[in-house]
């Protein structure tokens, strides 16, 4: 039987597979779940123990956590057909640490709720480099005693834990968080466009910004890394960024604000998506926006 120190990661990609590694090296036991052999040998390598269905890595075990691309997908992860709900332990504590939509959160939720499942949603900010090193940033929603019992697995891969509010309120922060992420690097990627086409040299262009009042973390990590460089390799997609870009969005019109630039953001980067490979990184935003200014 699972015991309070084991963790169970259902989802091992590129941010799940690095943060259960540096809960092995905090000291805790950790199964591991996912289709990709490649990722389940990784962590089999770092001392986990792995799986390729959730149920099997989730039987009895008191801590799950969730890393998947979407809310439905955790859904199904957890209630589905496959889903590890009815063989968890008694009292287990699900921390969904994907970025899904407060809502669908807060429903599944009362149905966790009802079969005496405790949820969190504890989305993470910071990337692979930070996932990898453990100082991610999270924001932790949820009862509160909930979110102290998991802290100790949370601070595992954190440097910073933010307990946020209610159920929900994490994701909700998570996305507004990548909204202003977004709209930070479209900025510096048109500061870039138009810097270049006076006749300023780019790394010049990012070294005053940087120094200057424009600083943000897309002129401090990303412009030089990844887009100068023309890597376009940050390690987190368009396609995923554009769609917590429409969580933000619809969360706006929640909450009455329906007219609100989140919305011009989101149909921003969804036609970024439409027009560029489905594979794109985020970063790749900056060849959609000089392709547009091309075509002007």
């Amino acid at each position: 039987m699972a015991t309070p120190d084991t963790v169970v990661f259902v989802g091992l990609g590129q941010m799940g597979l690095p943060m259960a590694k540096r809960c092995i090296a905090a000291g805790f036991k950790v199964r591991g779940a996912d289709p990709s052999g490649p990722a389940r040998d990784a962590l089999a390598a770092a001392g986990g123990e792995v799986f390729a269905g959730g149920r099997e890595a989730a039987k009895d075990a008191s801590i799950l956590i969730t890393m998947l691309p979407d809310s439905r997908i955790v859904r199904e992860a957890v209630l589905g057909e496959q889903g590890v709900a009815d063989v968890l332990a008694k009292n287990a504590l699900i921390i969904d640490m994907s970025s899904s939509v407060p809502v669908d959160t807060q429903s599944l939720g009362k149905d966790l709720a009802a079969r005496g499942i405790a949820l969190i949603d504890a989305p993470v900010s910071g990337g692979v480099k930070r996932a990898i090193d453990g100082t991610l940033s999270i924001m932790a929603g949820g009862d509160a005693a909930l979110v102290e019992r998991a802290k100790p697995v949370l601070q595992a891969m954190a440097k910073s834990v933010f307990a946020t509010g209610p159920l929900g309120s994490g994701h909700a922060m998570k996305a507004l968080n990548n909204y202003v992420s977004a709209a930070g690097l479209v900025a510096a990627c048109e500061a870039l466009l138009v810097g270049r086409r006076f006749g300023l040299q780019p790394d010049t262009v990012i070294d005053v910004l940087n120094a200057s009042t424009g600083k943000n973390n897309s002129t401090d990590v990303k412009m030089k890394q990844f887009v100068i460089s023309e890597t376009f390799a940050s390690g987190f997609s368009l396609a995923l960024m554009t769609k917590d870009l429409r969580i933000a969005a619809d969360l706006s019109k929640l909450v009455g604000l329906d007219n609100s630039n989140a919305e011009t953001i989101a149909a921003f980067w969804e036609n970024a998506k439409s027009s560029l490979d489905k594979n794109a990184d985020h970063t790749d935003i900056y060849r959609f926006i000089a392709s547009a200014i091309q075509d002007r």
